[in-house]
């Protein structure tokens, strides 16, 4: 599990590690993090492709033949400035949310096991409800490498990614399989918790996206109940219950949406479906990850 150590996914490594039997790995930026006991952490900053490679050898070393039953794909950042890049030049927000993760599903996925869940946190935002920051297409090199006002730059970054976080699902969804086996994909919404602005984020940044979530997005909310705030302690209950398989998707769907806390399974943007563009991203990111698409 990647976001394990903050922000709701802190509540959700609780109620998973605390089912019998099972053995938790997440992988953690910095020193001094702290877990649930018998949760073992790995050093990963998903700012660097490199990182996640020395991470994904670890947990495989770690696994000593056994596999993965739950992978969850959880942490993120809410928006970067265009200057903001990662270790390989990438906009900071597209890189940690996007590349990072679909790179490290693609090299775990031969350590899934048959039947095995991969859930990718991804959010109502990717079709906003103010149309300046949605993302009105695939831009994909503005958001890899993002200009001052572009749409990988700030909040902009943060709706663009969590499209890609959906369209990746979609095509795990559509790969439908690890090896020879089955494999069950999830993207998850965990509605707006009132996180903070992200990583390393200046004081009046945290401060604007505290103000937005907690004034504007209420009054939104009274017209488009999923942008209705979540407490983390419920969101990260919620996906803790998606991982386990306790609340599933209808045949056919992955998307999973807590509207007012509860789960509802609503069609993703039109964007997102568009199997086109699913493939373009999915090309484009393992050309830039340098895994074979």
């Amino acid at each position: 599990m990647t976001g394990a150590t903050s922000g709701f996914g802190v509540h959700a490594v609780r109620q998973i590690a605390a089912e019998p039997g099972t053995r938790v790995i997440i992988g953690a930026r910095g020193t001094g993090r702290t877990a649930p006991p018998g949760v073992r952490i790995l050093p990963l900053d998903l700012a660097s492709l490199a990182s996640v490679r020395s991470f994904a050898a670890a947990v495989a070393g770690e696994l000593s033949g056994t596999r993965i039953d739950i992978l969850i794909l959880n942490a993120g950042l809410h928006g970067s400035a265009a200057e903001d890049r990662s270790a390989e030049g990438f906009g900071l927000t597209f890189a940690v949310n996007h590349l990072a993760h679909y790179l490290l599903a693609r090299l775990l996925l031969p350590n899934i096991a048959d039947g095995g869940r991969l859930v990718i946190t991804s959010s109502n935002m990717h079709d906003p409800p103010l149309g300046r920051i949605a993302p009105g297409s695939l831009d994909i090199d503005e958001w890899a490498h993002p200009t001052p006002k572009g749409s990988g730059a700030g909040i902009r970054s943060y709706t663009a990614s969590k499209l890609c976080n959906l369209m990746t699902a979609l095509s795990f969804s559509r790969l439908g399989a690890v090896g020879t086996g089955r494999l069950d994909v999830v993207a998850f919404n965990p509605g707006l918790t009132g996180g903070a602005a992200g990583r390393d984020a200046p004081a009046i940044q945290k401060a604007l996206l505290a103000v937005v979530m907690r004034m504007v997005f209420p009054i939104i909310g009274l017209v488009r109940p999923e942008f209705v705030m979540n407490a983390p302690e419920h969101s990260g209950a919620m996906l803790a219950d998606v991982a386990l398989g306790k609340i599933r998707p209808p045949e056919g769907q992955v998307y999973v949406s807590l509207v007012r806390g509860r789960p509802t399974f609503p069609e993703p943007s039109e964007l997102a479906r568009d199997r086109a563009a699913q493939d373009l991203l999915w090309h484009e990111s393992a050309l830039m990850t340098g895994i074979s698409p």
